[in-house]
C-alpha cells in the first residue's frame, strides 16, 4: 500500500513536473512570438517609412509631364537641341489661366539638371489688364548655365512684366535666344485668351527628398 501511494505520489510529481515543463515552454514560446511580432511590426514601419520617402513624387505629375514633353518635342523638333544643350530645365505641363480684367495663374512642374529629376516647382500669377478667357497651357524654361538654376532654386527668379515666351512650332526653337539664361518655350492645350504673356510670373522650388 505505502509502495502504491509512494508510486501514485512519483507519478503525480512527473506529471506535475511535465505540466510545468509544458507551462515554462509555453511561456518561453509566448515571449518568443511577441519578440517575433515586435520585430515584424519595426521592420513593416521601416518598409513603409522607406516607401514613403519613394512615393514624395507626384506619379500624377510625373506623367504628365512626361505627355507634356512629347508634345513639346513633337510640335518643334529643334527642342531636342535645347535639351541637349541647356544646363537645366522646369516643365510646367498644365499652366491654369483665367481673366476677366484682373487674372491668374497657376501651375505644378518638374526640375531637371542635365536630365535628372531634382524636384518640383510652383508657378504663380497674378495680372492686370484687357484679358478675357481662359487658357491652359504647357511652359518650359530652360537655363542655360549652372547660376540661372540655382537662382531658380533659391526662389530669386521671377519674370518681370516685360517677360514674353516663344510659342512652340515647328521651327521656332531655331531661332529662339537665350535672354539672361534663360528661354521660354508654351504651347497652348485649348481655350481662348487673348493676352497670354508670362510677364510677373513667380516660382517656388521644392527640392526631392
Amino acid at each position: 500500500m505505502l509502495w502504491s501511494k509512494n508510486r501514485y505520489l512519483g507519478n503525480f510529481g512527473r506529471r506535475a513536473f511535465s505540466v510545468l515543463s509544458i507551462n515554462i515552454n509555453l511561456f518561453q514560446l509566448i515571449k518568443y512570438m511577441k519578440s517575433i511580432s515586435k520585430a515584424l511590426v519595426l521592420l513593416t514601419l521601416v518598409f513603409l517609412a522607406s516607401s514613403l520617402a519613394f512615393a514624395d513624387r507626384d506619379e500624377r505629375l510625373k506623367e504628365t509631364t512626361v505627355d507634356a514633353l512629347k508634345m513639346l518635342k513633337n510640335t518643334d523638333s529643334k527642342l531636342n537641341d535645347w535639351f541637349d544643350d541647356a544646363y537645366g530645365y522646369v516643365l510646367f505641363p498644365n499652366v491654369g489661366k483665367i481673366g476677366i480684367g484682373i487674372g491668374g495663374a497657376y501651375g505644378k512642374g518638374e526640375v531637371y539638371k542635365k536630365g535628372e529629376f531634382i524636384g518640383e516647382a510652383r508657378l504663380t500669377q497674378a495680372s492686370i489688364g484687357f484679358q478675357l478667357g481662359g487658357q491652359v497651357y504647357s511652359e518650359i524654361i530652360f537655363f542655360k548655365e549652372k547660376k540661372n538654376l540655382s537662382n531658380f532654386k533659391e526662389s530669386r527668379f521671377a519674370l518681370s512684366a516685360q517677360a514674353s515666351a516663344v510659342a512652340a512650332a515647328e521651327g521656332a526653337a531655331a531661332n529662339a535666344k537665350y535672354e539672361h539664361g534663360v528661354v521660354i518655350f508654351t504651347v497652348a492645350k485649348g481655350g481662348l485668351m487673348y493676352e497670354a504673356s508670362v510677364g510677373g510670373q513667380k516660382f517656388k522650388f521644392i527640392p526631392k527628398d
